[in-house]
């Protein structure tokens, strides 16, 4: 907007915030993070040449105080996310409601009529509350950590539809976890999650794994921005540049993950993917080397595959939470069922194909054992068609394979 105003998003710890991002791509190249401690709060928005602001937390509500208009959006929900400066003051509003129903919407959730389980009582809590008896809920119940409907007496909303998470349980570090599983809910139709870091909770992926219709934060987020936006500059902004704006932020969030046989080529179709998109390259084997000042061959050798198995798991918490990157497995990394959370909470997996007389054993103590790469092949296959989303043959010139991996990836984060 260049007009010398303040925009930006208002909080106390912001580092992991994509609200820069989205902004500037909806046209406020301004927009910033804006980091402030409690005490230092008011004086900050006694401001004149604030543009506009959101507001995140601690702050959604000790903003109120400052502001000489409170929408009826914002008064309903409790809680300020949008303010925008006026010559009457500050003007306070909450979009995150239109945000919420943009992405109900989107994933095909249907609220109406239904009993919907919300955890968390937070401010974002009562802005799914608000969302959903828009929706047409039927029934909405509120879990807290105490109080008449806890984490503790669940089996009582046994018959909840819909669940909503508005807790940061399966928030980047500590992913992919969830705060309840599915299994006490047998007649869910829907579960929505206001988490957008990783892609895909631990909630999510338990939903996914059922077939549920669900949804995380991105959309939420990408779709509260654009209302906020036009609340900054008075201009309407079409609907489709939240997709548009989403699959950006998926695409450059999302890991490529390589899986297959040992020898099968998984490092170096990384290296070739890595020089082709310019993405970081983790190969498992010489992060775990790196960390742990062992390779994987002597970690086998020497304390066993069991031992090699926790340590690997352990590097992979380290490594998947993380996005935008080529991650290549070890061959065995698919021997561990928890490893197929960890690897696709925001990875895409492609498996790569060779023939088994192409497969490389030196170096491999596991390929080189009683039984050779067939026995092991036996065993693995089922588990790779089991967390691969996309099979991939490796035959192929490197370069090659990579490019073909890269145009997949494309095309599925753009459909």
């Amino acid at each position: 907007m260049n007009d010398g105003k303040i925009y930006g998003l208002l909080g106390r710890k912001l580092g992991h915030s994509f609200s820069a991002q989205i902004h500037k791509a909806l046209g406020c190249p301004e927009y910033k993070l804006i980091e402030l401690e409690p005490e230092n709060l008011k004086s900050f928005l006694s401001r004149r040449d604030i543009g506009g602001l959101n507001v995140t937390i601690p702050y959604k509500r000790d903003v109120i105080s400052s502001c000489a208009y409170i929408d009826s959006g914002a008064n309903e929900i409790g809680a300020v996310n949008t303010i925008v400066l006026k010559s009457d003051g500050l003007h306070a509003y909450n979009t995150d409601k239109y945000g919420f129903e943009y992405a109900v919407n989107r994933a095909g959730i249907d609220f109406s009529g239904k009993k919907v389980l919300i955890l968390g009582s937070g401010g974002t809590s009562r802005t799914a509350t608000a969302a959903a008896r828009s929706l047409g809920a039927r029934e909405i119940v509120i879990v807290s950590r105490s109080g008449e409907n806890n984490y503790g007496n669940l089996d009582r909303h046994s018959d909840a539809e819909i669940i909503v998470n508005t807790t940061p349980v399966g928030m980047y570090p500590n992913c992919p976890a969830a705060p309840v599983s599915l299994d006490i809910f047998p007649h869910c139709t829907g579960v929505m999650d206001v988490v957008y870091n990783p892609l895909r909770t631990g909630l999510l992926l338990d939903a996914a794994s059922r077939s549920i219709p669900c949804s995380g934060g991105l959309y939420m987020l990408v779709a509260q921005a654009k209302a906020a936006e036009e609340l900054f500059t008075g201009r309407r902004i079409d609907d489709s540049v939240i997709d548009s704006i989403a699959s950006k932020l998926i695409l450059d969030s999302t890991n490529i993950v390589i899986i297959g046989m040992p020898g099968s080529g998984k490092s170096s179709v990384g290296r070739a993917l890595s020089k082709l998109t310019g993405r970081e390259l983790v190969d498992m084997d010489r992060y775990i080397e790196d960390e742990f000042g062992a390779s994987p061959e002597d970690f086998i050798l020497y304390r066993g595959e069991k031992e090699f198995r926790k340590i690997e798991t352990q590097a992979l918490s380290k490594v998947c939470g993380q996005g935008g990157r080529i991650i290549a497995t070890g061959g065995g990394a698919v021997t561990v069922p928890k490893n197929y959370r960890l690897l696709h909470q925001n990875g895409r997996i492609y498996c790569l194909f060779r023939p088994l007389e192409l497969l490389a054993t030196e170096g491999r103590p596991l390929s080189a054992g009683p039984g050779g790469l067939l026995s092991m092949y036996k065993i693995r296959k089922p588990m790779y068609e089991k967390f691969m989303d996309v099979l991939i043959d490796n035959r192929t010139p490197v370069r090659e394979t990579a490019l073909a991996i890269w145009r997949d990836f494309s095309e599925s984060i753009n459909n």
